[in-house]
This record gives C-alpha cells, sequence and structure tokens, in this order.
C-alpha cells in the first residue's frame, strides 16, 4: 500500500473529546497519523490542504455492532458495499458480530474479513469472535486463538447460550484472556417468536410480543455472572428502562460491565408500529415513550458510553413477509451520525458529549486505540458540514440495502470528507 500523504485540514472546529479538544484550529496529518493540532511541525509542506470552514473536524466513528452480510449473505450485502457506506458517513471502525457463514469461531474466518475489508480500503473491521463454537452455546470456542487473530471482543450475536453454567466458564475463560465479553441481553423463552413491545399496541394489533422481562431477566444474569468471574461484560443493544437502571446500580458496586443502545431506539418507540412497517420489526423490539426518555438519559449522564448504528441490511424480500414474518433490523450506518446530531439540535445532548459516545467512548468499551485525534494517535478522522440538511432516499443511499423507516426524513448534517489511517477514502462531491 502507498505511503499515506502529508495532509492539512485548516479551519474547522476540532472536537476530540478523548484530548479535551474543542476549538477552531488546524490538524496536521503525516504518514498515517496525527502530526500536530494547531501550528505546523517545523518544515511540514502537506501534499494536500482540505478547507473545513464552517465545518466540525471529529475522530472517526466506532460502531460496536455492524453487520456486513459478508461472509455467507453476499445477497444482501458484502463487505466492500457496506464499509463504502461506513466511510461515507464517517465511520472508521466496525464491530462485525460473529453470526457470519461461516461463524467467526476460527483465526482463518476472522482473517479473512479483515483481509477482506483491508483490501477493499474503505474501513477498519473487527471481527468479534464466538464465545462458542458455531455458536451452539455449547463448546468454547478457542479463545486465544481468536484474540491473536485480531478479534477485540467476544459474544454470541443475538443467539444467547441457555446453559448458565456454559456461560460462567465462557466468562471465566474471557477474563483470563482479557477479552470483554458481548452480551445480548433477551431471555431466549420469553423472546421466542416475539416481534413487538409486550404493551398496548401489540395487544391491539395481535403481534407476538416480547416482555420487559425477557431483557431484566438476562441482565440480571450477566451481571451476577460478571460479579462472580470478574469478567469484563458489555451488553450489546438495551432498550428498557429498568436495564438501565439495573446496568447502573451494578456499576456502582464495581461490576466490570458497560452497554450501549442503537441509535435508532433513541427516536423510534412501539406507536411506530401501528402502520404494521416491516422495517420498524426490531431485536430487541422498539419499546415505550418512558423506555426511550431513560435511554436517551443514560447516552447524557454515560450510564451508557456508547451509541451504535446496530446496522443490519436486509434484501427487500426479507421484509415483504407478514410483520411478524420479516427478518428484524434495519439498514442504519447511513442514519447514525446525522441522527446523533438531531438529538443535539434538540437540545437532548451537548455535541462533545454526542461525540464522545460515537468516538471514544466505544473504543474504551473494546480497548482500541482509536476515536481520538491526540498528536501521535492513527489519523481516523471525519470533517462534517453541520449545517446541511438533506432527505434520505433510496437514492441517496450508499449501502446496498434500503430497509429503514427513515427513508423520507430530513437528515442533520453531512459528511464532506473521511480518513482512514491519514488516507481520504471517502470525498463528497458539490453535485451531491
Amino acid at each position: 500500500m502507498a505511503s499515506s500523504p502529508k495532509i492539512t485540514i485548516r479551519n474547522g472546529r476540532l472536537i476530540d473529546p478523548a484530548s479535551g479538544i474543542d476549538s477552531q484550529t488546524d490538524l496536521h496529518i503525516a504518514e498515517g497519523r496525527i502530526a500536530a493540532v494547531g501550528a505546523a511541525p517545523s518544515g511540514f509542506q502537506p501534499d494536500r490542504t482540505l478547507d473545513a470552514s464552517g465545518r466540525l473536524v471529529l475522530p472517526g466513528l466506532v460502531d460496536l455492532s455492524a453487520r456486513l452480510r459478508e461472509p455467507g449473505h453476499e445477497h444482501k450485502a458484502t463487505i466492500a458495499s457496506e464499509t463504502r457506506a461506513a466511510a461515507a458517513s464517517g465511520i472508521t471502525t466496525l464491530c462485525c458480530p460473529p453470526d457470519t457463514q461461516p461463524v467467526i469461531d476460527t483465526p482463518a474466518v476472522a482473517q479473512l474479513i479483515q483481509q477482506t475489508a483491508n483490501r477493499n480500503g474503505y474501513a477498519r473491521v473487527l471481527p468479534i469472535g464466538a464465545l462458542t463454537r458455531g455458536l451452539k452455546g455449547e463448546t468454547l470456542a478457542e479463545m486465544a486463538a481468536l484474540k491473536r487473530a485480531g478479534c477485540p471482543a467476544l459474544g454470541e450475536a443475538e443467539r444467547p447460550i441457555r446453559s448458565t453454567h456454559v456461560l460462567r466458564r465462557a466468562l471465566e475463560y474471557a477474563a483470563s484472556f482479557a477479552m470483554p465479553v458481548f452480551l445480548h441481553p433477551l431471555d431466549p423463552e420469553l423472546s421466542a417468536d416475539g416481534c413487538a413491545h409486550e404493551g398496548r399496541i401489540s395487544a391491539r394489533l395481535g403481534l407476538p410480543a416480547i416482555p420487559e422481562a425477557a431483557e431484566t431477566l438476562a441482565i440480571a444474569r450477566g451481571l451476577a455472572l460478571a460479579e462472580q468471574t470478574g469478567a469484563r461484560i458489555h451488553f450489546r443493544g438495551l432498550s428498557t428502562a429498568r436495564a438501565v437502571t439495573l446496568l447502573a446500580e451494578a456499576r456502582r458496586r464495581g461490576v466490570r460491565a458497560s452497554g450501549d443502545v442503537s441509535i435508532h431506539q433513541l427516536f423510534l418507540t412501539e406507536d411506530d408500529l401501528a402502520g404494521l412497517d416491516a422495517n420498524c420489526h426490531l431485536l430487541p423490539p422498539l419499546r415505550t415513550q418512558a423506555d426511550r426518555e431513560a435511554l436517551r438519559a443514560a447516552v447524557v449522564n454515560g450510564d451508557l458510553e456508547a451509541v451504535c448504528s446496530d446496522h443490519q441490511p436486509h434484501d427487500a424480500d426479507a421484509k415483504l413477509a407478514p410483520f411478524p414474518e420479516t427478518d428484524p433490523g434495519i439498514a442504519a450506518l447511513e442514519t447514525l451520525l446525522p441522527l446523533a446530531l438531531r438529538l443535539v439540535e434538540e437540545g437532548v445532548i451537548g455535541l462533545p458529549e454526542m461525540i464522545a459516545r460515537l468516538t471514544q467512548g466505544p473504543a474504551g468499551v473494546i480497548d482500541q486505540p482509536y476515536g481520538r485525534l491526540g498528536i501521535g494517535e492513527i489519523a481516523d478522522v471525519c470533517v462534517l458540514d453541520p449545517e446541511a440538511r438533506w432527505t434520505l432516499t433510496p437514492e441517496t443511499l450508499v449501502g446496498r440495502a434500503g430497509n429503514t423507516p427513515f427513508i423520507g426524513t430530513e437528515m442533520h448534517g453531512r459528511v464532506s470528507w473521511t480518513l482512514l489511517g491519514g488516507r481520504v477514502v471517502f470525498e463528497r462531491v458539490e453535485q451531491d
């Protein structure tokens, strides 16, 4: 690969929560890393200068959950198509859940995913290794080998381990390798065949329901085992107020636990199911307005230190069946940052705090050196026009899939340039 050029990004508002920087200044990049903030180093001659006047200069976003559908489901999307969409959205690092085909339970699969992403060059992909072989919840995977192959964390995607004994052993084993474990908090018995929150909307529409207890029971089990084993756990995709309360209480006791929320859970509620739009079929399901407000508050106060896309692209056929029979999930890479900026515009959260939940926070969950722009750090950069207003349409989508309920919605903010390791991997042309 050719060496990275020297680049100066001038006149932007640089916001780097990890370094405590929020100021109008210049950023200088050399050899793929941040060379200086403010004045250029002595003798520095940039190969290219980007004028960021009126724009925000941010660390590249870190997304803890984005399904890229490759290997195994290339008819839905590919690593190339989705990392290109990520680059267009300011996302430079994505975590890929292990439920690919084949499952990410061997170094070979983990390395294949990373090599494919590197070859395409749009974004960095970090595979989450499987806790158990084949995600069957029976035999532990070779965690040490997965760690050596580049997996920063372990998990079972949306297939929770039914055996508490196996989960305990898995957490003990992961703790011995200092690897965080992603847990999808949904009790398999209480959530079986459900597609909507158990409440007034599911009752009125006659939809199979998933009670709040399906999440809180799984949270309680995970926290108890984390306390017992000393393992680091991360709850992927919380959806209820009670879950946030349980997590916050455990953290105050010293339990090594964290959590995130998918960006759509901060906007949509069970009321959005009224029209039976299959693009609102999600797992966990959309909950109540009170749950949404509690999730927002947890993002503001830091009880949830990461907000992610939970990107799940689907082919059109996957959303055409009756609502309960459709595949759950939203294509969400391209709405992550605009929706986050809407929270800022609505006064829900300050801009630096929101940027922290998209960069420093998720990078810290997986102990990776991304999401920061201090001197010497890897030059993953997002340059954003915060005043841009645009409407999400099938034509504006860069990724392959269009399964999102936000089609037709006005979006806030648009990426001008994205840099990955000091190389420009996305540049918006004026006619866009």
